[in-house]
């Protein structure tokens, strides 16, 4: 029952300002049916992979069931799905670019058996770039992507690993 007394038109709904607007309803289950993969395909093309292409677009078409009597034009619910499949796209690529710019290299914690696995790798790959291929502190600093005083100090871990490693073997 409306406000008014009389039963409300299920046709007929209220705007915010109060004016009656007379809506045909949005079949999205039809639009879903007969647009699905093609938008899927507009989203793969923007955001590159499959997975999240369909997640957009899921997106899109539960936003629209959700907001489906708040559309003044129903002729026109492909046009705001395909927006809102675009709008989508552009957001998952925004949340990339963002994460990609505030990614921060893993470091494992200094106690854990990956964090001494991946200091015996770079001691390996110091001691390989100094004795196979000649490289000074400077160029294997470079090569590693760390400081020359880092370089050196990993080269004399790395020989002293390799000194303790060869006398438990003797």
């Amino acid at each position: 029952m409306s406000l008014s007394g009389t039963t409300p038109d299920p046709e007929i709904e209220m705007l915010s300002h109060g004016e009656p607007l007379a809506r045909d309803r949005v079949d999205v289950a039809a639009l879903f049916a007969d647009h699905h993969l093609g938008l899927v395909r507009l989203a793969l093309l923007m955001v590159g992979d499959q997975a999240t292409a369909e997640d957009v677009v899921q997106e899109a078409f539960t936003r629209t069931h959700a907001g489906r009597r708040r559309l003044r034009d129903p002729e026109r619910a492909l046009a705001y799905i395909r927006s809102a499949v675009l709008n989508g796209s552009r957001s998952v690529l925004r949340r990339r670019a963002v994460a990609f710019r505030r990614a921060v290299p893993y470091e494992p914690p200094v106690w854990s058996a990956e964090h001494a696995a991946l200091l015996g790798e770079e001691r390996r790959e110091a001691l390989t770039l100094r004795y196979y291929l000649d490289l000074s502190d400077l160029e294997i600093a470079e090569t590693m992507g760390i400081g020359a005083g880092t370089a050196r100090s990993t080269i004399a871990r790395g020989l002293a690993a390799l000194a303790r490693k060869l006398g438990e073997e003797s």
